[in-house]
């Protein structure tokens, strides 16, 4: 991890004091900018930067880098994937070309239940070698720290499989991630007229293994019409409380169910999807430490309404985007295109999606002290650009490669 000077930045973006809060409101249109700046980084971590007016002398580094008309970032923080699956689902993609509706899907044996059924077949090697190549792209395309889900095993084995996986992914890559036990991510078959069993099941079999192995950060629920309702929901988040794990949860994808109240109650870190949010629900996120995060890139696969960034942000309340990389409704985990859609269709201002992938990404899966911004005593996960005109440029060119270099930890990746 070599000392290293980056020079003649035309844009150094994102740049924040130590321990800046979570942006709210009207300050998430703030994004702090230097142009013509330098950065430097040493053992990983990001020492100074500045205007070039007060660059150091090169001479004192071991690399240098000329980054004439091209810009600098944190890299991405992803707060919400399901990166760990067996293997895509592309028939159901054809199936929603024909017109079947997602519910029609999971109705005839497809969806969330058509990955479990895979996932328990695939040997636990070939599961990780397929999600290690995976979170190889993703961070070629600019993510520099990404929460994780199970939920694709619905048994405790297929479920402490993924979770292990998670774990060697931790291992294998020097980024943050997190651990998310979504075992409530639908009802297993055997379960479908016995609901409660399979309540029963996560509280007195699954949280206690999981946690005890260490496998978990969080855990999450599926809180949605014909999946676990609010009463379930708050049976397993007291259960999760019992083994200190805070709540990350889907909730108002669909519909609007009164999932907010549920999860504002048992102090929910997150609420992800958002699609439908009714007035109550902006009332109830007002008054609570609860971050939103909306997942545009879902809305955009399976055209679905997009979470209402503007009614939010206009209410006071911070806003987090993330990817929802699945199999089945978002395979895909770019950032870039993330940023670009928020801005498209939900109307967020080019800083607002860029604060949003970035440090309330960061506050949203609590790596907020490692990465989302460039900070002295943060990580040196970093984007150089390609040269642009400016971070509008980003969203802009929706459909382009704009990476130069991603660096990990003060090293090029």
């Amino acid at each position: 991890m070599p000392n290293t000077l980056i020079k003649n930045i035309k844009q150094l973006i994102q740049v924040r004091p130590q321990n800046h809060l979570l942006l709210k409101g009207k300050d998430m249109a703030v994004l702090p900018v230097i142009e013509n700046a330098f950065l430097t980084f040493d053992q990983g971590i990001i020492t100074s930067y500045g205007d070039m007016s007060n660059c150091p002398k090169e001479e004192i580094f071991d690399e240098v880098i000329d980054a004439k008309g091209k810009l600098v970032l944190p890299t991405w923080v992803d707060s919400h994937t399901h990166l760990v699956f067996a293997k895509n689902r592309a028939d159901e993609f054809v199936d929603r070309i024909k017109g079947l509706s997602y519910e029609e899907i999971a109705n005839k044996g497809g969806g969330i239940l058509n990955s479990a059924k895979k996932l328990n077949e695939i040997s636990v090697d070939q599961l990780f070698e397929d999600a290690k190549q995976r979170l190889e792209n993703l961070i070629k395309q600019g993510t520099g720290a990404i929460e994780i889900k199970s939920g694709y095993g619905l048994t405790l084995a297929g479920e402490r499989k993924m979770l292990r996986v998670i774990k060697r992914l931790k291992q294998a890559f020097d980024i943050p991630i997190k651990a998310t036990f979504l075992g409530a991510h639908a009802f297993p078959i055997e379960f479908r007229q016995n609901q409660e069993g399979y309540i029963k099941e996560i509280i007195e079999v699954m949280l206690p293994a999981i946690t005890e192995e260490k496998l978990v950060d969080y855990v999450d629920v599926f809180l949605e019409t014909n999946y676990f309702n609010n009463e379930q929901t708050a049976k397993i988040l007291q259960a999760a409380q019992k083994y200190g794990l805070k709540a990350k949860i889907h909730v108002n994808q669909f519909t609007a169910i009164g999932g907010i109240k549920t999860a504002v109650d048992h102090q929910a870190l997150t609420v992800d999807h958002l699609e439908v949010v009714s007035p109550d629900d902006i009332e109830i996120l007002k008054k609570s430490n609860t971050i939103p995060v909306a997942l545009p890139s879902c809305s955009f696969f399976i055209q679905i309404p997009y979470t209402p960034a503007r009614e939010l942000i206009n209410y006071g309340l911070p806003l987090a985007l993330a990817s929802d990389f699945n199999p089945g409704t978002t395979p895909s985990g770019n950032m870039h295109f993330v940023v670009a859609l928020a801005c498209i269709q939900m109307k967020m201002t080019p800083e607002e999606a860029i604060n949003a992938a970035t440090l309330n990404a960061a506050y949203a899966m609590e790596v907020h002290q490692e990465v989302g911004s460039i900070t002295t005593g943060k990580k040196a996960n970093l984007i150089l650009t390609k040269p642009l005109d400016s971070f509008n440029d980003i969203p802009y060119f929706f459909g382009d490669h704009l990476i130069e270099k991603v660096f990990i930890n003060g090293e090029i990746y």
